[in-house]
């Protein structure tokens, strides 16, 4: 009984969906910037917020100032990650010195 067909319709087999290498490397390389915006733009206020108390009468321009920074910063790093060709060498971030 096991090979008579059945009423039920056969599916065909489905390629498995994966995303092209340079759709995962943009990818990548938006979620870098992105976590690298939020962590160095709270990192910049956070030292702008500790500054303003300290030193400065606690004015708003000292964490402004520390945002913009580290907004700055983050920008800088994704430009040049987008600049440069696909780049999965597994380094994490860290930059390669060759001599």
């Amino acid at each position: 009984m096991a090979d008579t067909p059945s009423n039920e319709p056969r599916l065909a087999p489905v390629a498995p969906s994966s995303r092209p290498v340079s759709e995962a490397l943009l990818n990548d390389k938006w979620d870098r910037a992105i976590s690298s915006a939020v962590i160095r733009g709270s990192l910049g206020l956070s030292f702008g917020v500790v500054f303003s108390v300290l030193l400065f009468k606690r004015r708003r321009w000292p964490a402004l100032v520390g945002l913009g920074f580290g907004l700055g910063r983050a920008y800088e790093e994704a430009n040049v990650s987008f600049k440069n060709g696909p780049t999965r060498s597994g380094t994490n971030g860290m930059r390669l010195v060759r001599s």
